[in-house]
């Protein structure tokens, strides 16, 4: 095991305080703890260089995640970019100075996901990652693609492999095919690079059109602002000339679902994500609308590791770089809180948490 003796005895982490509704600086407290002991036998410890943010990291603050298990305050965040530090003593192929990146359940290694491994999903019932040091099973590292910087590389635990697992975990996306993406958050712009990267034809919609000139610089062929177009399921049909998408990438909740069943070709895929635009009631026709086209509607709670490898052997094949909003200090974690509140970001809002 290497030496530990260039990290600090004290190291400071934040602390997420439910409060309530709407998120303030009574949410997030940075405090400082003890530093992470030695990594046990098959740990490794890492320095934590970037943090992204996920709409769940809001829902945690808010006190509005539902899944159980959160209690008191947590280190909040599941999405960093970290580099070894120290490796335990039976740990095999990896070394100090790798870049990595941690899976969300870091136990989720191939296959579907157990209720174990989801219940030790990061920054909820298990510590997150909005810490200077921490420890890892060397089970859930993958490493980080060349191309790629710390920050850039700290959005894809979440958002990037939520996406490709939507695209290609059941279902594998075709090349000709045709998919969905809703909005410009994190994983629908991934969803966007990867599916042109496979070769699809995307559509992608949003209530601004200034966030859809960048889907248009990312690959997609086809734009529909949803304010000026409110049946945009219809303006869907039209685009595929009757045959609906093959896929949906659904983030929106109960208040799209509906829509995104009707813009579906018979045999496609729904891919729920996301629950932004939450109804007070189901949509009433969901049943019905499966049923009678064949529908395949897939709940994706992000990816296994086995996963995460594949994935960046996409993302280094074709170069792909994480569309990154905006970066802020450690120091200014509330703000960047904020600003993915605010919903003005497209792509990842980023939290730098090294100097260097």
């Amino acid at each position: 095991m290497s030496s530990q003796s260039k990290i600090p005895s004290k190291i400071r982490a934040y602390n997420v305080v439910k409060t309530g509704n709407g998120f303030s600086e009574n949410n997030l407290k940075l405090v400082e703890i003890s530093s992470p002991p030695a990594p046990e036998a098959d740990e490794v410890l890492v320095k934590v260089h970037a943090v992204s943010l996920n709409y769940r990291d809001l829902l945690i603050a808010w006190g509005k995640y539902s899944l159980a298990g959160i209690q008191g305050s947590i280190v909040p965040a599941s999405d960093a970019a970290c580099e070894i530090v120290a490796v335990g003593p039976k740990v095999k192929g990896w070394s100090v100075g790798q870049r990595v990146c941690a899976n969300f359940c870091p136990d989720h290694i191939f296959g579907d996901v157990t209720a174990d491994a989801r219940n030790g999903a990061l920054g909820a019932a298990a510590p997150g990652v909005l810490t200077e040091y921490r420890t890892f099973p060397a089970h859930s590292l993958v490493e980080i693609p060349e191309h790629l910087s710390y920050e850039e590389a700290s959005t894809l635990p979440c958002a990037a492999l939520t996406a490709y697992n939507a695209l290609v975990g059941s279902k594998p996306i075709k090349g000709g095919q045709t998919v969905l993406v809703q909005g410009t958050g994190g994983v629908s712009i991934f969803a966007l690079q990867l599916a042109v990267a496979s070769g699809a034809v995307v559509i992608a919609t949003s209530s601004s059109d200034k966030k859809l000139e960048l889907a248009l610089k990312l690959g997609a062929t086809h734009l529909i602002n949803y304010n000026k177009t409110p049946n945009w399921d219809e303006e869907v049909l039209r685009i595929t000339k009757g045959k609906g998408v093959d896929h949906v990438i659904e983030v929106g909740g109960a208040g799209t679902l509906e829509r995104s069943l009707k813009s579906v070709k018979i045999g496609g895929s729904v891919d729920i994500i996301g629950i932004i635009s939450a109804s007070e009631t189901p949509p009433a026709n969901v049943v019905g609308l499966v049923m009678v086209n064949a529908i395949h509607m897939r709940g994706i709670l992000i990816g296994s590791v086995d996963q995460f490898r594949d994935m960046n052997r996409l993302l280094s094949a074709h170069k792909i770089k994480p569309v990154v909003d905006k970066v802020f200090e450690f120091e200014q974690a509330v703000d960047a809180y904020k600003y993915l509140e605010s919903q003005k970001h497209v792509g990842k809002v980023v939290i730098k948490v090294a100097k260097n």
